[in-house]
């Protein structure tokens, strides 16, 4: 055996002790096994949604902006029956169901939910278009929103319980007996009586009306236990 074979060896050993002692590093630092659940509340993109907040500004700097950048009058669809069969991905982002932007209604905030693709890249563009379609789960919608699928079964309990609060608010009408929901009416009154020169005619209180009842009773009850005291003498 040479000097060279000794070598080989020597560098055989050395490189299988140092592919163990790696292996022995990475075995010790395996991931954690990522469960069902996990995986399914997982974003389905890297990229987050950004949110823009509104900058507050004076009139005299919104006259300005009015005189450098008037506002111009195109056309946009009005309804669901003149944007269902428009162009797809919908070029006209400030529509309230357009899935590429969302505005707060409270603080007036830009939220981008797609931040690093532009609007003609979007596979859905509108929301109407899925709900229309029907059967979406948890997941596609998340997808569709780039959000999780937790978040959006949140935004689905809260969008029910709405729902429900709404229809005990309508069931409660058939309980109301007055006013402009009621089935009945309140009396109209006249311009007179509005001005305070005519005298509205006012009913006698319903407890006063009962207690005038309850005394004519006592008074039918001793009369017949008068009767009855004379008959038995």
């Amino acid at each position: 055996m040479n000097e060279h074979e000794l070598a080989g060896e020597g560098e055989a050993e050395i490189t299988t002790e140092a592919s163990l002692g790696v292996d022995g590093a990475l075995a010790l630092n395996l991931e954690p096994e990522i469960t069902r659940e996990q995986r399914r509340s997982r974003r389905k993109r890297d990229v987050r949604a950004r949110t823009i907040s509104v900058k507050r500004m004076t009139k005299r700097e919104l006259e300005i902006g009015r005189l450098l950048f008037p506002e111009m009058d195109y056309w946009k669809p009005r309804s669901r029956a003149e944007c269902a069969e428009g162009p797809r991905p919908c070029p006209f982002v400030s529509c309230k169901h357009h899935l590429f932007i969302d505005v707060s209604p409270r603080t007036g905030a830009i939220k981008l939910n797609f931040p690093d693709i532009e609007v003609w890249d979007l596979g859905e563009s509108c929301a109407l278009d899925v709900a229309d379609r029907g059967g979406t789960t948890l997941e596609d919608v998340g997808a569709i929103m780039n959000l999780t699928r937790e978040r959006i079964r949140q935004v689905e309990v809260k969008a029910l319980a709405k729902l429900e609060a709404l229809s005990d608010m309508y069931s409660l009408r058939d309980h109301v007996d007055e006013g402009p929901v009621g089935k009945r009416r309140l009396p109209s009154l006249t311009k007179e009586e509005l001005s305070g020169k005519g005298k509205v005619k006012a009913k006698p209180p319903v407890k006063a009306a009962v207690i005038e009842e309850e005394e004519e009773d006592d008074d039918f009850d001793s009369e017949e236990d008068a009767e009855l005291e004379e008959a038995a003498v």
